[in-house]
């Protein structure tokens, strides 16, 4: 017999070639953060508004846009400088749920290694998208992660 868990956990990683000072002041505001984000392309009207302090926990966006992005909000949750920022994902529509996800920073040298993480959980039946999540959260991330590379080594 088939078993489909609710956990649903996906991470991948880019090499970034810039010190991770630099690399951390592209990941730990919610402005900046959007500049590489990978969703923000695929709504031209897509409406943002921001609250808190950038760069500070609590810093948060929330948006409302076509039925491709939805609406939700981000939140920072927590920041360790230039090692981690971590974040909650409140998604509204087109569905109601919530995720963490975790931006991780490590040092390689003059290099720092990215790594960008997701967990949600899902009950039935929306626990049956994670059979196709994998390859759509690789393509999204991939573009995020290489946006941000772009960026950073600018």
């Amino acid at each position: 017999m088939f078993a489909l868990g609710k956990q649903y956990h996906f991470e991948t990683s880019i090499v970034i070639n810039a010190p991770i000072e630099k690399v951390y002041e592209q990941v730990s505001s919610s402005k900046k953060f959007n500049e590489w984000n990978p969703w923000m392309k695929l709504d031209p009207n897509l409406k943002l508004t921001y609250s808190g302090n950038q760069g500070e926990v609590g810093d948060e966006y929330c948006w409302d846009g076509n039925d491709e992005v939805g609406q939700g909000c981000h939140i920072i949750t927590a920041l360790e400088p230039n090692e981690k920022v971590a974040t909650k994902m409140l998604f509204k529509k087109p569905f109601e749920s919530d995720a963490t996800s975790d931006v991780v920073l490590t040092k390689e040298g003059n290099a720092t290694k990215v790594t960008w993480s997701m967990d949600c959980k899902f009950d039935y039946p929306m626990n049956l998208m994670k059979l196709l999540m994998d390859s759509q959260m690789e393509k999204s991330y991939g573009e995020g992660l290489s946006k941000l590379k772009e960026l950073s080594e600018q």
